[in-house]
């Protein structure tokens, strides 16, 4: 394995401005990896660092990027040391395991956690290398036909909704709303709730051609927003379950869009007993009367990351290929970083991109 002195990266010196340099590899601590990047995908949160201001924990210059995989080159212990050689998926989110928020199992939202590109210091994914604590690296032992990097969105677009399908107890027999079931994270959303064995997952976005594929990966109807009020998707909605005959009551609803118009049709939506699970962020504020909550004994719950734990079950649902990747990514030169930025802010993709190093 070569290790090298310098990391070759796109830093973000400030929002809207990138540019190529190289840094310092720097001293590893004890547990602490030195991973070489096959991949990096362009995640909805990295564009919102970018375009739209949103702070990141470290101030620019950073490097952005969470959605990593790749392999382990370096290492310091004994742990660290037995992974060099072998190649992992880096969790978007990697708690402390050491304070009392890890303790009460929900390390995901682990308030000393470290995350690729926000974070983790300086570093981030669309980089050549990337230094990282060892203990909650996913390690791929037979990724089968598929190749690293394709693995990378693993890190983030399938385990974030996976960990939300955890949080809300997602269960066979289930019946389930995705808004924003197009989107990077949505496509995923809808395949999750299938897999998990939801009775209905009724896809609600905007794009009818995407809407249709929905169909074929998950969900088992699809609702287009397009040309529609809020009142008017909450009315066909209502009026697919009295079709189908099914109440309009205990539905888990899974907000994926981050944006107003995706959260006022998912809380138009939310009834009695109902459980909404916010997966999207989105900077928009949205009106809503709390109340509603009290009268329908309903939910409203955050979803933050994923815990390291359920890495290997996601990624086994997707080398069985249960959960469908391919179909979803395409891979560019991270020499094109800026021109995957602007696609992917202006909302043109089909796929997510994934940048692999070309430096």
């Amino acid at each position: 394995m070569t290790v090298p002195t310098k990391i070759d990266t796109w830093q973000m010196v400030e929002p809207g401005k990138l540019v190529e340099t190289s840094i310092d590899v720097p001293a590893l601590q004890e547990g602490e990896v030195l991973v070489e990047i096959a991949g990096c995908g362009v995640c909805h949160t990295d564009v919102g660092y970018y375009f739209d201001g949103v702070p990141t924990v470290t101030k620019p210059p950073l490097t952005l990027g969470h959605e990593i995989s790749g392999v382990v080159v370096d290492g310091v212990g004994d742990y660290a040391k037995s992974l060099i050689g072998k190649e992992v998926i880096i969790p978007a989110v990697m708690p402390c395991n050491n304070c009392d928020i890890c303790a009460s199992g929900r390390g995901n939202r682990c308030l000393k956690q470290k995350m690729p590109g926000n974070s983790l210091g300086i570093y981030g994914g669309f980089s050549s290398h990337i230094p990282v604590p060892a203990a909650d690296l996913c390690v791929v032992e037979d990724r089968k036909d598929f190749s690293l990097e394709t693995l990378s969105v693993v890190a983030d677009a399938i385990t974030s909704p996976y960990q939300a399908a955890m949080k809300a107890e997602l269960k066979e027999g289930d019946l389930v709303v995705v808004t924003g079931a197009t989107g990077g994270i949505g496509v995923y959303m809808t395949q999750i709730a299938s897999v998990l064995g939801a009775k209905q997952v009724v896809a609600i976005a905007r794009n009818k051609e995407k809407l249709q594929r929905s169909l074929d990966f998950g969900a088992t109807y699809a609702i287009s927003t397009l040309d529609k009020s809020v009142k008017d998707v909450a009315a066909e909605f209502k009026a697919y379950c009295k079709e189908n005959k099914l109440p309009s009551a205990g539905w888990k609803i899974f907000e994926c869009t981050g944006s107003k118009a995706g959260q006022e049709i998912a809380l138009a939506i939310l009834s009695f007993v109902g459980r909404m699970m916010v997966v999207g962020y989105g900077m928009q504020k949205v009106d809503y009367m709390l109340s509603k909550l009290m009268a329908f004994d309903a939910e409203i719950m955050g979803t933050w990351g994923c815990l390291p734990k359920y890495y290997p079950e996601v990624m086994k649902y997707v080398l069985d290929e249960k959960i469908k990747v391919k179909p979803f990514v395409e891979f560019r030169p991270m020499s094109q970083i800026e021109q995957a930025f602007q696609e992917s802010h202006a909302g043109k993709l089909t796929k997510r991109i994934v940048l692999t190093p070309d430096f």
